[in-house]
């Protein structure tokens, strides 16, 4: 904390410190950056956190965070209804927005299964999903989950929860991506690479 700094600076440094991302050491140049320009940062920053408190919610059909329910995309009646893709968190689902290259549904879980962390199913949005599937218009679902373990468990999971419902189950392609040069790779990336070969 900062030495000579009143309890409100400590507490904002202390809050900051919190975020991904950010230490003691970036939350308190965060904060003197906050301070330094009040006018043009750090009100209009308070206005801005304090009405996305209070407008922001969770779609109660896909879990991503919009200030309406349903959320902007699910009410979106040109996307593909056939089409979810399961991603862990929201930033995942705004990653995929960004390249403009899926036009479905999205389903956001809220984290992936995790013995050593104690996160099972019922943590996460999986009943939700498997409802969504099972009682909806899903032809196809996408695991667009991690390539680590974590993520990987929890697709091999889902892929069992959803076996037998009739909706075809895909994942991403893994390996080298746009513009990657092989020296630069790790040993994952090119075996995925490998094993996700097709014709050129």
């Amino acid at each position: 904390m900062a030495a000579s700094a009143g309890p409100e600076i400590e507490r904002l440094i202390g809050l900051l410190a919190k975020l991904p991302g950010m230490g003691p050491r970036s939350a308190r140049r965060a904060a003197l950056a906050l301070l330094k320009k009040r006018e043009q940062l750090l009100v209009p920053l308070a206005a801005s956190l304090a009405e996305t408190a209070e407008k922001v919610t969770s779609c109660s059909v896909c879990g991503a965070p919009d200030t309406r329910d349903p959320c902007s995309i699910c009410s979106d009646g040109s996307r593909d209804n056939g089409l979810i893709c399961v991603v862990e968190e929201a930033g995942a689902l705004w990653a995929m927005e960004r390249s403009g290259a899926f036009r479905g549904k999205y389903h956001v879980l809220g984290g992936l299964l995790s013995a050593l962390d104690g996160v099972g199913p019922d943590a996460l949005r999986v009943a939700e999903l498997v409802g969504r599937v099972k009682g909806g218009e899903a032809k196809e679902v996408v695991l667009a989950l991690p390539a680590t373990v974590d993520g990987q468990t929890t697709a091999h999971y889902l892929a069992e929860r959803l076996s037998g419902s009739g909706v075809e189950i895909t994942s991403l392609a893994r390996g080298v991506p746009v513009g990657g040069e092989l020296d630069w790779l790790d040993d994952g990336t090119i075996v995925q690479a490998l094993r996700a070969r097709r014709p050129a």
